[in-house]
C-alpha cells in the first residue's frame, strides 16, 4: 500500500528538454515568451499531457513533438489562471482537417431544421475540444495574422468553468463587474457595425454571440494585440490582465 501512495503521489513525467527546445524554436508564441513564462508553459503543458488524451482522428498520426507542441499551444491562455484552467474535460480530439458536425434545432412554430458546420474547431461545454491539424498549421505559418484555433477553444473552456458560457470566466466579484460591462459595450458595438455592413479590424465572428467574442478576441490578444488594442482598447486591457502580456506585444 505504502508504494502504491508513493506513485499515486508521483507527479507528471519530465518533458526531455531537448524536446522541448524543438517545440518552443517551431512554435511563434513559444519563442516570443521570457524564459520564465517558457518555463511556466513548460510545466503546464507537462500536465497536460498527464492529464489529456489526445486522439487523432481518421489516418492522422501525431508523434512526441506534435503532441507537445498541441499541449503547449492549449495551454498558452493558462499562463496566468494556471492549471486550475484545465479542469471539467479530458480528451483533445484532433482531426486532419476542417471537419462537419450535424446540427439541428426546432424553431418556434415546432419544425425541426437539420444542417451540416465545417468547422476547425470545438469545446463541448462537458466533453472534448476539437482541433483540426490543418488549421493549426496554418496559425503557425501566419502566427500575427488574429488567428489561433487552439486559444479559441480554450478560452471557451475558460469560460464556461463558473459553469455559463457568456464570455465571462471565473474572475473576482469587482473585475467580474468591469469586465462584464466593457465587453457587453464592446460587443455591442461590434454587433452594430456588423449588421449595418460596416468592416470592423475585429473578424466579424466575434459578433455571433457573447462567448464567441470572447474567444476571438482572446485569439486577437495572443496574435495580432496590436489590432485588438485599437478596436477595443478596454477589452484588450482586460485579456492582458487575464492573459498576462500577448508575446507579440
Amino acid at each position: 500500500m505504502l508504494g502504491l501512495l508513493r506513485r499515486l503521489r508521483r507527479g507528471p513525467p519530465d518533458i526531455d528538454p531537448l524536446l522541448w527546445q524543438r517545440v518552443v524554436a517551431a512554435t511563434p508564441w513559444c519563442r516570443a515568451l521570457d524564459p520564465a513564462r517558457q518555463q511556466r508553459l513548460l510545466a503546464l503543458a507537462t500536465r497536460f499531457l498527464d492529464r489529456k488524451a489526445i486522439t487523432p482522428v481518421g489516418e492522422l498520426v501525431l508523434d512526441d513533438f506534435q503532441r507537445l507542441q498541441l499541449a503547449a499551444l492549449c495551454c498558452l491562455p493558462l499562463l496566468e489562471f494556471g492549471a486550475e484552467g484545465l479542469h471539467g474535460w479530458s480528451q483533445l480530439l484532433v482531426y486532419p482537417d476542417a471537419f462537419r458536425v450535424g446540427r439541428t434545432h426546432v424553431d418556434a412554430a415546432g419544425v425541426l431544421h437539420e444542417w451540416d458546420d465545417e468547422l476547425i474547431g470545438e469545446a463541448w461545454e462537458q466533453g472534448p475540444v476539437v482541433l483540426s491539424w490543418a488549421d493549426i498549421q496554418a496559425d503557425l505559418a501566419e502566427p500575427d495574422a488574429g488567428y489561433c484555433v487552439a486559444v479559441h477553444e480554450i478560452a471557451h473552456k475558460l469560460d464556461v468553468l463558473d459553469g455559463v458560457l457568456d464570455g465571462t470566466p471565473p474572475l473576482p466579484a469587482a473585475w467580474q463587474r468591469a469586465w462584464a460591462d466593457d465587453f457587453q459595450q464592446a460587443y455591442d458595438a461590434l454587433a452594430r457595425d456588423v449588421d449595418r455592413g460596416r468592416r470592423t479590424l475585429v473578424d466579424a465572428y466575434a459578433a455571433e454571440a457573447p462567448e464567441e467574442f470572447f474567444a476571438v478576441c482572446s485569439e486577437y490578444h495572443f496574435s495580432d494585440p496590436r489590432t485588438l488594442k485599437r478596436a477595443m482598447p478596454k477589452v484588450a486591457a482586460h485579456l492582458a490582465r487575464f492573459y498576462g502580456p500577448s508575446p507579440f506585444t
